[in-house]
């Protein structure tokens, strides 16, 4: 299983990644987590040690600058990353966690060569891994290479009940459908009432997969620091029912 999350930034999809992959550790699987937002929270929030000591490879501009071979305007399209993730694995529990962050220049400028290796080595983890996977993807999926998506075995993304998240929900959507990834589905979250959970499949034009409810433990745990794998209410519940549709649809096949 081999699952991307995205959706527009503030939507609550590092909170999901993070509850999907404990439900997958309760169930028994061995868990890769890949931080992939240009923002990077899961090393905090799966409650790594010194989560705000950890450097995402985004940020080592030498060596992605030396990977890249980068020489003036040339660079490597085939950049050596096969022995970063044994440098750079974090591990615990049967959690594996690579921080790889997004490259950002200021003023848009373009950042390629550095893209390239990150591309490559987020291509290579999902190649490669045996885990079951899950990648906090940065909004939008312009970014995934060929070989990302055709290790993908579904994108999530996920949307709350306003007009602005589901708007970029469904540009993703489109996105992803245009790249060919095999399945789409939609989650929701922060959803407080029936009505909220009408307005996101009328605007859709579908139901979500499932839909986390407002749960006031994770905005406490969040508060006080607390990894959310101590989450014991309704959030952990719905994602339990998420690595149980996921996986149904799955073998499924649909």
């Amino acid at each position: 299983m081999k699952i991307a999350i995205c959706g527009k930034g503030g939507v609550g999809k590092s909170t999901i990644a993070v509850l999907l992959c404990e439900a997958l550790l309760d169930k028994g699987f061995q868990v890769l987590a890949i931080d992939a937002d240009p923002s990077p929270h899961l090393a905090r929030l799966l409650g790594f040690a010194e989560a705000e000591k950890i450097v995402p490879i985004a940020e080592m501009k030498e060596l992605l600058a030396t990977r890249a071979e980068k020489d003036g305007p040339f660079y490597s399209l085939n950049p050596k990353v096969d022995d970063l993730p044994e440098k750079f694995m974090l591990k615990r529990d049967g959690l594996k966690l690579m921080v790889l962050g997004a490259v950002r220049e200021a003023g848009g400028g373009c950042a390629c060569p550095e893209q390239t290796v990150l591309r490559r080595l987020l291509s290579l983890l999902l190649l490669q891994s045996q885990e079951a996977v899950v990648v906090d993807m940065e909004a939008g999926v312009e970014h995934f290479g060929r070989a990302t998506v055709s290790a993908i075995d579904a994108v999530l993304v996920v949307v709350q009940p306003y007009r602005g998240s589901i708007e970029t929900a469904k540009q993703i959507a489109r996105m992803a459908q245009d790249l060919k990834i095999p399945r789409i589905y939609f989650v929701g979250n922060l959803l407080a009432t029936a009505e909220d959970e009408s307005f996101l499949k009328e605007e859709l034009g579908v139901s979500p997969l499932v839909s986390f409810p407002r749960d006031e433990e994770i905005l406490q745990l969040e508060r006080k620091g607390i990894p959310l794998k101590e989450a014991q209410g309704l959030a952990k519940t719905t994602a339990f029912k998420l690595a149980e549709e996921l996986l149904k649809h799955l073998q499924d096949g649909t």
